[in-house]
């Protein structure tokens, strides 16, 4: 069996009141019993996710980060419920146990889920998972295959159809991301609007209207340790919404790192894509669209949007390190990697046909 992915110590600053969430837990959950051990996933640069230990009980505690966040980011509540409405229909949800908008507990909205006990790939393949390549890729189609399973998710029988705004997702979302942006830039970050400007004037209409993810990638899915090729759930529902499948497929692309890329993007690898077997970000959209049905004839617009948009969440995270918000050192260097990402657009943009 290989390792199941494991909580590690807290970090400073991001502690939970032990007692605090001991009595909500207790209420929330009959029947447990002592005293709580709790522990801090170390992924993730968003919300802030704790292990809650009962002896062999365990579940997942989901809270918003602390300091400054903007406005509707962060929203545990409704990720709560988006969860609760696809679990009958995309069992790869974890189940909500417990769900809390009572501020006098925590200070925030949070909500309880079961620990899904698996393996979550994050930089590396783990020391004890050996693939042949034919494994690996056997692997990365199953975790696309999840994907495509999602877009093709009746939203209105699920009672999802209202999770989004309607036609004119694309357009809401150059214009959302590109007003955050600005928002959250640093003096010592790029403007990036050469490549605003070119996302809207190139944005094509939705292709669909689907439940999309809108984080997707190897780290946010859980695999069975006994057999590493099957996928047992998917994580961090955040941002999932009712939108257009190939705007989510390019933000999945915007941390899909090949082996052969270069350096500063090699350096912003926070999943295994690079491992021999792993399919090119140019097969993975081919496959996607021969599964899907969905189609786009230059995919150029979805790939720039997604590292555009990978830039702005970068910028936000970055945004709150700057101004002393939060002391997570991995943020220190954020900057660069908005710097990069803004190089990267504009070099993809000067080599489109669009």
């Amino acid at each position: 069996m290989t390792q199941i992915d494991q909580a590690v110590g807290i970090r400073e600053g991001e502690e939970l009141d032990v007692q605090v969430v001991d009595q909500f837990m207790k209420q929330a959950i009959p029947g447990l019993e002592g005293q709580p051990t709790i522990k801090q996933y170390p992924g993730g640069a968003s919300n802030l996710t704790y292990q809650v230990d009962y002896g062999d009980q365990s579940y997942v505690l989901r809270r918003p980060p602390l300091g400054k966040i903007a406005k509707s980011a962060h929203d545990m509540l409704r990720e709560a419920r988006v969860m609760e409405a696809l679990k009958p229909v995309y069992p790869y949800v974890p189940n909500i146990v417990a769900i809390c908008d009572d501020h006098s507990v925590l200070g925030c909205d949070f909500y309880v889920m079961e620990r899904l006990k698996g393996i979550i790939l994050r930089q590396d393949f783990p020391s004890d998972l050996e693939l042949s390549e034919a494994d690996t890729r056997k692997l990365c189609l199953n975790v696309i295959d999840k994907l495509v399973d999602l877009h093709t998710v009746d939203a209105k029988a699920a009672g999802l159809d209202t999770l989004g705004k309607g036609a004119g997702y694309v357009q809401r979302q150059i214009g959302g991301w590109s007003d955050r942006f600005r928002k959250a830039r640093t003096e010592d970050v790029g403007d990036f609007e050469a490549v605003m400007s070119w996302l809207n004037d190139k944005m094509p209409d939705d292709i669909a209207q689907v439940v999309i993810h809108n984080d997707y990638r190897f780290d946010n899915v859980v695999l069975n340790p006994d057999n590493p090729f099957e996928v047992i759930g998917v994580l961090d529902w955040e941002m999932a919404t009712i939108g257009d499948p190939l705007m989510d497929l390019g933000n999945t692309l915007a941390y899909w790192i090949e082996a052969d890329d270069e350096g500063p993007f090699q350096m912003l690898r926070r999943q295994p894509t690079h491992q021999p077997g792993m399919l090119t970000r140019k097969e993975v959209v081919e496959y996607y669209m021969e599964k899907s049905g969905f189609r786009a004839d230059n995919f150029d617009f979805y790939e720039i949007y997604g590292l555009f948009r990978l830039a702005v969440i970068v910028q936000q995270i970055y945004y709150r390190f700057y101004n002393g918000q939060t002391k997570d050192k991995r943020f220190a260097a954020f900057g660069h990697a908005a710097n990069y990402l803004e190089k990267r657009c504009l070099r993809l943009i000067s080599e489109s046909r669009l």
